[in-house]
């Protein structure tokens, strides 16, 4: 105990000395800072709408002390151009906390390992296995089919009276679904099972791959574990042995098929799963492709590819239900191009208006609104700032697409704004829902195919309607990584006349 009334005023002392030495060396603007807290007293959630509040006070550019740590904020386009051009190699890592050293596999996980050797190793084998424009091409009748059957499963619903429909598990259904074919050639949700049944395994499945918060209290002040009050990184424990039984599981019962049959490992990979294009690569390299890795490449495909686009179809289905006269312009433009059947990915090109409203949808409301923290590997400069090393970046993607200085009405739905634009990179840098540079989302091309193909169909097929004529919350909930709605989007819906043939042949 006496060491204790020693230690505490030197780490006072010594904490203060930092900061005055500090304050001498060219910083961004900075709120005032509580000595051994800094600003943590400003960590509110929303984040992204707390540090748009600071941005508006102090300006695009700010630096923070969460805790021991230095974290820089940026909320401008040429900022975000800055750190992401100039600066890209040396924000090109990840920090290390908490979430990290307990979910990533000692951070092997693509999304989390730092840049380098293994990093551009791994990007290479998501490219080429899983992202390619081939695997793509490779995996449209999966998403094709299911989107389908989802479809389908409304239509008979619909047929019975009208229903209220939870889009939100109805999308996230249609993800994870789609990823267990992509991963392993099965599902989770069968047609035979019941509502309830189908209720028990997303709450499961909710449970093992919810995305975690990236940083933590516990990130930025260690006495918080230091005195056992880590109920959350016990969690994070917890959930990480289910995550890995399950994937451990997944691999074994595909190894033992092929031990099964006479079919090799090779031919496996041939048959567009991603668990067999892995093991036949784990077969020519078995002491660098070891299982770990390869439950890392599969654990990012479900925790960073069904929360997100789940959401982004959420939150599109939302916005037309709230624009009727959006939504009556987008399915004309459908019905300009596909007649007698249902819409196709080949029809996708041809439908600009339904690619301005996901891009519309990207700009209000990012799947991550402060994209996946950065950290500087070595100290560097920042609009004319001095940026210590080992700093962490949050870049504002929330705020900087709904910049006044960068959009007309930038709180508008406005689907028209990007009328003529041929991609995400003839924005710049002032619209970035994938984030950009070396550490962009590899799966934006998957994720844009899946929204494009599924909200373009639910159009197509349906008369859709809000639950008792209120305008739908828009209102968000954005306690982590992501930003989901505050509450789960339920609407209405009745087949359109002209599409019933169609959709009875499914």
């Amino acid at each position: 105990m006496e060491l204790l009334y020693y230690f505490l005023p030197t780490l006072f002392i010594l904490l203060i000395v930092k900061l005055l030495v500090q304050t001498k060396k060219n910083l961004p603007p900075s709120p005032f800072a509580i000595p051994i807290l800094g600003h943590l007293h400003l960590f509110k959630l929303p984040l992204n709408r707390t540090l748009q509040a600071l941005t508006n006070q102090y300006g695009p550019i700010l630096f923070l002390r969460f805790g021991s740590r230095p974290v820089l904020v940026i909320s401008s386009q040429s900022l975000a151009e800055e750190c992401f051009t100039k600066n890209d190699i040396i924000f090109a890592n990840r920090p290390h906390t908490i979430t990290g050293d307990r979910l990533s596999y000692n951070y092997t996980i693509f999304t989390w390992s730092s840049y380098g050797h293994h990093w551009r190793n791994m990007r290479r084998i998501t490219t080429i296995e899983i992202f390619s424009s081939k695997s793509l091409q490779m995996s449209y009748a999966i998403r094709k089919e299911e989107i389908h059957c989802l479809v389908k499963n409304l239509y008979q619903s619909s047929n019975c009276g009208l229903q209220h429909f939870d889009l939100k598990f109805q999308f996230s259904k249609l993800m994870f679904n789609t990823v267990m074919r992509m991963v392993a050639g099965k599902r989770f949700f069968e047609d035979f099972m019941d509502l309830d049944e189908q209720k028990q395994v997303h709450v499961h499945l909710k449970a093992i791959f919810a995305p975690f918060m990236f940083l933590n209290m516990e990130d930025f002040l260690p006495i918080i574990k230091w005195i056992g009050l880590n109920g959350r990184e016990n969690n994070m424990i917890k959930v990480q042995k289910k995550r890995d039984s399950f994937l451990q599981d997944m691999i074994n019962e595909y190894r033992q098929k092929i031990n099964s049959s006479s079919t090799s490992v090779a031919e496996e990979k041939n048959k567009t799963t991603i668990i067999g294009a892995l093991l036949s690569i784990q077969e020519a390299e078995p002491e660098y492709y070891s299982d770990e890795i390869i439950k890392g490449i599969i654990l990012s495909m479900f925790t960073a590819g069904t929360d997100t686009t789940t959401l982004t179809m959420e939150w599109a289905m939302s916005l037309l239900l709230n624009h009727p006269n959006i939504l009556h312009k987008a399915l004309s433009e459908i019905d300009s191009q596909v007649q007698g059947r249902l819409l196709d990915d080949s029809d996708l090109a041809k439908l600009p208006y339904l690619h301005c409203i996901i891009n519309e949808t990207l700009r209000l409301y990012p799947a991550a609104p402060l994209l996946l923290p950065h950290i500087s590997s070595e100290e560097c400069t920042v609009g004319g700032y001095s940026i210590p090393r080992g700093t962490i970046l949050l870049a504002n993607a929330w705020a900087i697409q709904r910049d006044p200085n960068m959009w007309v009405e930038p709180k508008t739905f406005m689907p028209e704004r990007f009328e003529g634009v041929q991609g995400e990179k003839e924005m710049g840098f002032k619209f970035l829902p994938f984030g950009v540079g070396r550490r962009g989302c590899p799966g934006a091309a998957l994720a844009m195919r899946v929204v494009a193909l599924a909200l373009g169909t639910f159009i197509q097929c349906f008369e859709w309607e809000r639950v008792g004529g209120d305008q739908v919350d828009m209102n968000e909930n954005n306690t982590g990584v992501t930003m989901p709605k505050a509450n789960p989007l339920i609407a209405t819906c009745k087949p359109r006349p002209g599409v019933v043939s169609a959709l009875s042949q499914i």
